[in-house]
């Protein structure tokens, strides 16, 4: 069963249980507002076309982050959930930048659906910073201001809003250990978190450590998109990509973002 059609099977079976048992659901959303290496690529990612033959390996982290919003694993987050089961609703699209997913009236159609103790994950950065391709840069001071824009409007529901640095590319290495390409992107979350009070998983730094800990080598063959000729349907001529993630790196990257939830959870004790 593909995840994504799996995803909805067991939303569907547990709204009946729920039902069956006479208890209104306690369901709340998590919205994923982001870039590519977020984005869910199954479903109706591509209309029309099937993602296993023209996508696949290629995951965002977002697409598998469900399962570590099990039921059974919602108590290490209960501060930050306080429903007893979560829907995660990925709204990140590729190529996108604060400004872009704003204009595009992506936010809108996020904004007008959130309500009391849903939760708002916001990761930007990639495509703000990409200066030679105009029609998605944004400054470091423009990225501020969307930031602040999502996070006040989150607040306005009821709603909590968590921002995370840009997720690590995997370059440049030196002397075995992976270094920051995001410039002044990843400081510019950090200052609008501190400004504004938010909450705020360094994705960057402990997406860094972790791939520094895996090795670089480990890291370019399992976890990015790197692909020999031949492997899979979709890329029949290989590929070498060190920004998106194949579904092994996806599902560790949605793993730190759990973590990192835990730890602002212990925080807010």
């Amino acid at each position: 069963m593909r995840p994504f059609i799996k995803f909805i099977f067991v939303s569907y079976i547990t709204l009946i249980v729920i039902s069956c048992r006479g208890q209104k659901p306690n369901i709340s959303t998590i919205y994923l507002i982001g870039d590519s290496t977020m984005a869910d690529y199954s479903g109706d990612y591509d209309p029309g076309k099937d993602y296993m033959k023209t996508r696949y390996p290629i995951t965002g982290w977002g697409q598998v982050f469900q399962q570590f919003m099990d039921s059974d694993s919602l108590y290490k987050v209960s501060n930050i959930v306080k429903t007893d089961s979560v829907i995660v609703d990925d709204r990140a699209r590729g190529g996108r930048s604060t400004r872009t997913f704003f204009q595009e009236g992506r936010w809108r159609s996020v904004f007008e659906k959130i309500k009391k103790n849903d939760v708002v994950l916001m990761q930007f950065g990639h495509n703000d910073a990409a200066t030679k391709k105009t029609e998605r840069y944004v400054s470091v001071e423009g990225y501020k201001e969307f930031l602040r824009l999502f996070v006040v409007q989150t607040r306005e529901k009821g709603a909590l809003p968590i921002i995370l640095t840009p997720v690590a590319r995997n370059y440049p290495w030196k002397n075995g250990q992976l270094h920051n390409v995001h410039g002044d992107y990843d400081q510019a979350a950090k200052d609008i978190a501190n400004e504004l009070q938010v909450l705020l998983i360094d994705l960057n730094q402990i997406s860094m450590a972790f791939f520094s800990k895996m090795g670089k080598l480990y890291v370019t063959e399992n976890y990015f998109m790197n692909l020999e000729p031949g492997k899979y349907e979709a890329y029949p001529e290989g590929q070498n990509d060190n920004t998106h993630f194949q579904t092994a790196g996806a599902t560790e990257v949605a793993r730190l973002v759990f973590q990192g939830m835990i730890a602002l959870n212990n925080q807010t004790n």
